[in-house]
């Protein structure tokens, strides 16, 4: 919606200059009965009116529904057909209201360059959003019930379609049904383990592609409610539970939801917009310290600049995890043999003086400055700015269940247990903040945390 608006004030910009050689900046201080219709190009009521026929239009046609609903010719021509109807619109209402002071030709660009730029923002976002699914980022995992022919020709639509953003992850069996030849290398457990399989694997649907009994199906109801997971179902197995539900398409095969999750698509995308706008700003604000530093660090001791470590990140995707070097080259290699001097618990692995900190790293820890480079991942979408501390692979080898939970969520920069308890050597108090966050995220969590992070980092406490 907010790329619709912004592509018909830009139409209205292009429009005005293309016809009247206006600019914005004449409109805003050069005419100041402007805002009173008087010299504007269109008068604001009609704008306000074709803003909302179009955003009216739009959303009835399901141009904001999810982009995996339909091909890409088809919103582009359902696109150009809302953009058509509107001005449409917007042409009888001039007629009806006997309106002769409006240019004719104006409206004809105002109407054809709106279709165009809305075009083009549709198609751009649809790019941007396939490029976010083949690193990973903002994809569903998907579990299926049923590991039969039906069961199986759900896997291969997933696997065949990658624009539809999905994971495919594995089947759970049922009691009734029979493997296919081809599923079998992909079923990870019966229906008495789907609880815990849902976790480990970080499903977001669960799709039922075999029928059950009533009592199974419920009890995936109430494992989607609890988990917050879509339970998706071929139509035809509980069509008494779904008389009016909507038909969507995986791919080619029809679904209907039994159960959809409550996201905060609102809150999420408040955070996504404020890590990106606060990473942007701290990057131009501390861009002598990212000059300085490196040099310091290749002055110190021989080796590169950066560590880049391969971390977990939400929902067990991998990524480069970025910072500046405080240690020797060859800090990895000499890990195995402080083992014995780790002072902490659990599978964390930490030392308040680790032989290996070179001289400049000793600093860039205490004011936790090594971590500067992490708001080049912020920027990605692999991390945030708040969020649990991203681990290493061989840490998850070792996690329990209920730990997975704590890879829900993007890993952050900072977090609960860095401004509570960052020198406290409990794993068990550690993943206790971590979960917390979890099930407590709010902006104004983040907000907190933020500001005792700045305090934690001014006095120096890290290590």
């Amino acid at each position: 919606m907010a790329e619709d608006v912004l592509a018909v004030l830009l139409a209205l910009c292009l429009a005005s200059v293309f016809r009247f050689d206006l600019s914005p900046t004449e409109w805003l201080h050069g005419h100041p009965t402007l805002w009173a219709g008087g010299e504007f190009p269109i008068h604001p009521g009609y704008l306000v009116f074709f803003l909302a026929a179009l955003l009216i239009i739009n959303r009835h046609d399901g141009l904001y529904g999810p982009l995996q609903a339909q091909g890409s010719l088809n919103e582009q021509r359902k696109t150009v057909q809302a953009c058509f109807v509107t001005g449409l619109l917007l042409c009888g209402g001039l007629y009806l209201m006997h309106n002769s002071t409006i240019s004719r030709v104006f409206v004809v660009y105002f109407i054809v360059l709106t279709t165009a730029f809305v075009c083009a923002l549709r198609a751009f976002w649809r790019w941007s959003l396939y490029r976010k699914y083949a690193r990973g980022i903002d994809t569903r995992n998907v579990l299926v019930v049923g590991s039969d022919h039906m069961g199986n020709a759900v896997r291969k639509q997933i696997t065949k379609f990658s624009h539809l953003g999905r994971v495919f992850k594995g089947f759970v069996e049922t009691s009734s049904g029979s493997s296919n030849l081809e599923a079998g290398e992909f079923v990870l457990g019966d229906l008495t383990r789907v609880s815990a399989i849902a976790r480990q694997h970080f499903i977001d649907e669960i799709i039922i592609a075999e029928r059950c009994p009533t009592q199974v199906m419920i009890e995936l109801m109430g494992l989607g409610r609890q988990l917050d997971i879509e339970v998706l179902v071929i139509p035809g197995f509980y069509d008494e539970l779904t008389p009016d539900a909507p038909v969507d398409y995986l791919g080619n095969l029809p679904v209907v939801a039994l159960h959809r999750r409550n996201g905060k698509l609102i809150g999420h995308l408040l955070k996504r917009l404020c890590d990106f706008g606060l990473a942007s700003f701290f990057m131009v604000a501390l861009l002598p310290t990212f000059l300085v530093i490196p040099l310091l660090i290749k002055l110190d001791s021989p080796g590169p600049v950066f560590y880049v470590s391969h971390r977990i990140g939400k929902k067990g995707r991998v990524f480069p995890c970025c910072k500046f070097r405080t240690m020797v080259a060859n800090a990895d290699q000499l890990r195995p043999t402080l083992a014995s001097l780790n002072e902490r618990d659990g599978i964390l692995f930490k030392i308040k003086k680790d032989p290996r900190l070179t001289r400049s790293g000793r600093v860039l820890r205490k004011f936790s400055l090594d971590e500067l480079p992490q708001l080049f991942n912020v920027l990605r979408g692999d991390m945030s700015l708040v969020g649990p501390r991203p681990p290493l692979a061989n840490e998850v080898g070792q996690y329990e269940l209920e730990h997975f939970r704590r890879l829900e969520v993007l890993p952050g920069i900072t977090g609960l247990w860095q401004v509570q308890a960052r020198q406290d050597p409990s794993f068990n108090r550690y993943v206790a903040l971590d979960l917390a966050y979890v099930e407590n995220w709010s902006l104004w969590l983040d907000l907190k945390i933020l500001l005792r992070t700045a305090e934690v980092v001014l006095r120096g406490t890290g290590c």
